[in-house]
């Protein structure tokens, strides 16, 4: 039956793989909690593939997350949970559920909020919150906490209220002493600095992969210089600083 579907030759050799008597020793040790990393660090491929615009590369890097998804599922059809065709249903319905001005009455269309809320009230975590997975990226998580807590009206109105609080995190890690206190403060600095970023309209993973990117291409710059390594701190902060002016040049 599932040689018949177009996913079906994937099935078929994942089910030939967590055979009880005939499959891979790796993957039928394998449990939802072990392939979880994978699935994740494959979602993130895709999405390097797509920002180094190569084709070629996402083809197999969507090929590699379809894996986890075909994975997911088949241990879950073993113990009994839901199979493949379940997923794919969930998500159909989902999808049409959403988009009722394509799939529904067109004079009873409700707004996204409204159908958000709806699914919401099937669950049974009803709070505005509900849904924000815990896997999800530190700052993206935060920011998408921030979003869902603004819709009920709790957000400062501007931009002003976020700085501010950006300030009096960042005076209360310099007086704290205690490592654990110190992380505390440091993770309540870093949701101040994803506020502001929210009320800006900036995307705080978007701005860090931007730094890191930035860091990494002046890092491998400087880092060729003779003997970088044995090169005093102000030597190196010198290479960094014409290494920074250099790539602000070229990209003028």
């Amino acid at each position: 039956m599932a040689a018949e579907r177009p996913i079906g030759r994937l099935v078929a050799i994942m089910k030939r793989l967590r055979d009880p008597a005939t499959g891979c020793e790796w993957d039928r040790a394998q449990s939802f909690a072990t392939i979880a990393p994978y699935t994740i660090e494959e979602a993130y491929e895709v999405a390097d593939a797509i920002a180094r615009d190569d084709m070629d590369a996402l083809a197999d890097e969507l090929g590699d997350l379809q894996l986890q998804v075909v994975f997911h599922s088949q241990m879950a059809e073993e113990a009994g949970h839901f199979a493949l065709d379940d997923v794919i249903q969930r998500i159909s319905d989902k999808l049409e559920r959403r988009h009722p001005h394509i799939f529904g009455d067109a004079e009873q269309i409700p707004g996204w909020e409204e159908l958000k809320a709806a699914e919401r009230t099937t669950s049974a975590d009803s709070s505005a919150l509900a849904g924000v997975a815990l896997a999800l990226p530190a700052l993206e998580r935060a920011a998408k906490l921030q979003r869902r807590a603004a819709r009920t009206g709790f957000d400062w109105p501007d931009a002003s209220g976020p700085r501010e609080k950006i300030d009096e995190e960042l005076a209360e890690l310099d007086q704290e002493t205690d490592h654990h206190r110190k992380l505390d403060e440091l993770g309540d600095l870093l949701f101040a600095v994803v506020n502001l970023a929210r009320h800006l309209n900036i995307e705080p993973e978007a701005a860090l992969r931007e730094a890191s990117a930035k860091f990494e291409k002046r890092f491998r710059a400087i880092e060729k210089a003779p003997g970088f390594q044995e090169l005093p701190l102000d030597e190196k902060e010198r290479l960094w600083a014409e290494a920074k002016q250099s790539q602000a040049d070229s990209s003028a």
